[in-house]
């Protein structure tokens, strides 16, 4: 078995890190405030979508530049100070086929990022796009095309619905982290495994 981990709010954790950054984003277009709680509630992709549902009107392709630029800068400012989730390198370590990490996070800082924790992956990709916010589904398709590893196989552990429709969109298994992104009752729609630690999403990714 092969497992694929997503990255931001499943390995990494940086709730608070991108709730700081999203308003931020949300302030310089006069925009409210969201706790990290409304935030897991609410999050959804595309992220215009949820931009336009918490400012209560569109978003013009203008107004998201702004907000995707805001977001980022003050992401990237704060990034260095974000640590691992607790059991994460426990987890990584009780799995014991190949492993990779797929990440809707731009490649080019992911790499260094993932370098920075001294972790090892058979294969590590992300956002190879100047501007994020799209589904994982297709990256998904490519990463496992590059690693020549048969989908039927692979589990995804990730922390939002995108990451199950992800897994389904390509005949892999899924496991949801329920300590991320997205609350417990917006994860259980999908019918797949949810876990509240990584260890434990480790061992329902270990079975067949």
């Amino acid at each position: 078995m092969h497992l694929v981990w997503d990255w931001n709010g499943t390995l990494l954790n940086d709730l608070d890190v991108v709730v700081t950054a999203t308003n931020a984003a949300f302030a310089s277009l006069g925009g409210p405030a969201v706790t990290a709680e409304e935030h897991r509630r609410d999050f959804r992709r595309p992220v215009s979508d949820y931009y336009a549902g918490v400012l209560g009107r569109p978003v013009s392709e203008a107004e998201f530049a702004e907000l995707d630029a805001v977001f980022h800068h003050t992401y990237r400012e704060a990034l260095a100070s974000v640590r691992l989730t607790m059991d994460a390198r426990q987890a990584m370590t009780a799995w014991t086929g190949t492993q990779s990490l797929l990440s809707m996070w731009f490649h080019e800082e992911l790499v260094p990022a993932v370098d920075r924790f001294g972790l090892s992956f058979l294969r590590v990709d992300g956002l190879r796009e100047s501007r994020g916010g799209g589904y994982k589904a297709a990256h998904l398709k490519m990463h496992l095309a590059e690693l020549g590893i048969d989908s039927s196989t692979v589990c995804l552990i990730g922390d939002s619905a995108d990451d199950a429709h992800a897994a389904a969109a390509v005949g892999a298994r899924c496991v949801l982290y329920t300590g991320g992104f997205t609350h417990p009752d917006n994860l259980r729609p999908c019918g797949v495994p949810m876990a509240d630690t990584l260890l434990e999403a480790v061992r329902f990714a270990a079975l067949n």
